[in-house]
């Protein structure tokens, strides 16, 4: 074999040992979903017939969701049992330190600077908005518990069944309400919830609880043989699949069709929202055969930034 030969070889494995750190960084270390929760927001903005919000709310909203979501993961080393995904936290404890402290400050920052911007439409915030915007970060507060007084009992996360409901119901609203009610804060107005914005936060809440639920499929051994009743677990696998994912996801597909074709949506438009139920089923049958927690974080979890693409693409150019 020649020298060039080798060297080509070399370079092969470098690049693709670089690649799949990047992989690992990017969607261990959560900042993903930093990502996908600014590209919803502007899905849903657009799809809501508002216009972007201030370049602070986006930053303040990214940061603190890959905050919320490195937090946990702030420990000392534990037995990562082969665990691919354990094995990189206890590797990365310093870089998920740092990564934590700029995200808080970034989030800080931009928060301090989007209030300062909008003080006028803060002062003025009706309750009901300042009720929408209490209830879903404490929801996700909830999710993972406050070990101080008397909420130390309260971990929705304990409460298998009902984990992807909390994370679906948590994005919806961050996601889905919150661009609304901040994009009011910045121009003096109050929202207003719409039909379409209900419909829209309901769809976004079916999505991410059908990852959710797909997720703990992963966990399917673990959570079974400690006893933690999540919907797969209670359910089993393969009725998990058949009997909840993809007739949901069929009935949720079914019901933007609907309400697509009674509005006259143009067939581009209808096409490309339809791209990530189709892939969410797709998705969901392949999980009758055992896969690796890398294809969860890559292509489970990359349908939220594909669903958000899509919609966004088909606003603006159908």
């Amino acid at each position: 074999m020649s020298s060039a030969h080798l060297k080509q070889e070399d370079l092969k494995k470098t690049t693709n040992g670089f690649l799949a750190k990047l992989v690992q960084f990017v969607f261990y270390g959560n900042y993903f979903y930093g990502i996908c929760v600014v590209i919803l927001s502007i899905e849903a903005s657009i799809q809501q017939g508002f216009g972007l919000n201030h370049w602070s709310f986006y930053v303040l909203i990214g940061c603190t969701s890959t905050a919320f979501y490195i937090i946990p993961y702030i420990r000392k080393p534990t037995a990562d049992n082969g665990n691919q995904r354990v094995q990189w936290y206890n590797e990365h404890q310093l870089t998920l330190k740092f990564s934590l402290f700029g995200f808080i400050a970034a989030g800080l920052t931009s928060g301090l600077i989007f209030l300062v911007k909008c003080l006028d439409g803060v002062v003025q915030i009706y309750w009901y908005e300042l009720l929408l915007l209490i209830i879903f970060p404490l929801s996700a507060v909830f999710y993972y518990g406050i070990d101080v007084g008397p909420f130390k009992r309260i971990n929705l996360r304990r409460t298998g069944w009902l984990k992807p409901f909390v994370i679906g119901f948590v994005w919806a609203g961050w996601v889905t309400v919150y661009p609304i009610i901040f994009y009011g804060l910045e121009y003096g107005e109050h929202f207003i919830p719409t039909f379409r914005g209900c419909l829209l936060t309901l769809k976004n809440f079916m999505f991410i609880s059908m990852l959710g639920i797909m997720f703990d499929i992963k966990d399917y051994a673990d959570d079974k043989r400690l006893q933690l009743p999540t919907v797969v677990v209670r359910t089993g696998l393969k009725r998990t699949l058949f009997y909840i994912i993809i007739p949901v996801t069929i009935l949720g597909m079914g019901t933007f069709l609907s309400y697509a074709v009674t509005h006259y949506f143009h067939l581009g438009k209808i096409l490309l929202n339809t791209i990530p139920f189709l892939l969410l089923i797709v998705l969901a049958y392949s999980l009758k055969q055992q896969k690796s927690v890398l294809f969860y974080f890559v292509l489970v979890d990359g349908l939220i930034m594909v669903k958000g693409i899509c919609g966004i693409i088909a606003m603006v150019y159908f």
